[in-house]
């Protein structure tokens, strides 16, 4: 049931993330409260003791990246979500699942960027069209345009490469879900 519910609400923050560019609090937050709950009547109190350490585990590294990057917020709450459901041990493997995902996917993004009009730049955003398509998202070009920063950013004058993330969530759960039943079980 863990892994249904982890797989399942990454999916729809993919596709939410992919569609509108946020991940709605309402499936945050239900699904961090359905894990609590979980926790709770399976665990007892220490199950709710370790739901609650690995959310604040999973979501630390991404409150981080909004407090310093201005990145998405919906990331961080949805990862700690994620930890509810996980608890310690899987939630460890999934973040790094994670993490490593959405690295490949900035440096893909960065690559294609910079080399913009060249014909590596039509590798690289092959690469990142095929990663984000395999996690259900159907617009992986229109995701290629560099978006106009922030207004808080104007003084910049610039523009901000972004990525949804709800893609490297997705497909680092699906890699975590692999990891812990093939390898740690």
């Amino acid at each position: 049931m863990q892994w249904g519910v982890v797989l399942g609400a990454s999916l729809l923050a993919c596709i939410s993330d992919l569609r509108t560019r946020r991940i709605p609090n309402v499936l945050t937050v239900s699904v961090a409260v359905g894990g609590l709950v979980y926790a709770a009547c399976n665990g007892g109190i220490m199950g709710l003791g370790e739901s609650v350490a690995a959310c604040l585990l999973l979501a630390l590294p991404y409150v981080i990246l909004f407090a310093v990057a201005g990145g998405g917020a919906g990331d961080a709450k949805m990862m700690g979500a994620l930890g509810v459901w996980l608890g310690l041990k899987a939630g460890i493997v999934v973040l790094g699942a994670v993490g490593a995902t959405g690295a490949l996917f900035g440096l893909l993004r960065i690559l294609a960027a910079r080399a913009q009009g060249t014909a590596l730049s039509r590798l690289y955003a092959w690469l990142y069209v095929v990663a984000v398509a395999a996690a259900g998202g159907r617009r992986g070009w229109a995701l290629l345009k560099n978006e106009p920063a922030e207004e808080k950013e104007e003084r910049n004058e610039g523009l901000r490469l972004t990525i949804p993330y709800g893609p490297a969530i997705f497909i680092g759960a699906c890699i975590g879900a692999w990891v812990v039943h093939s390898w740690i079980g």
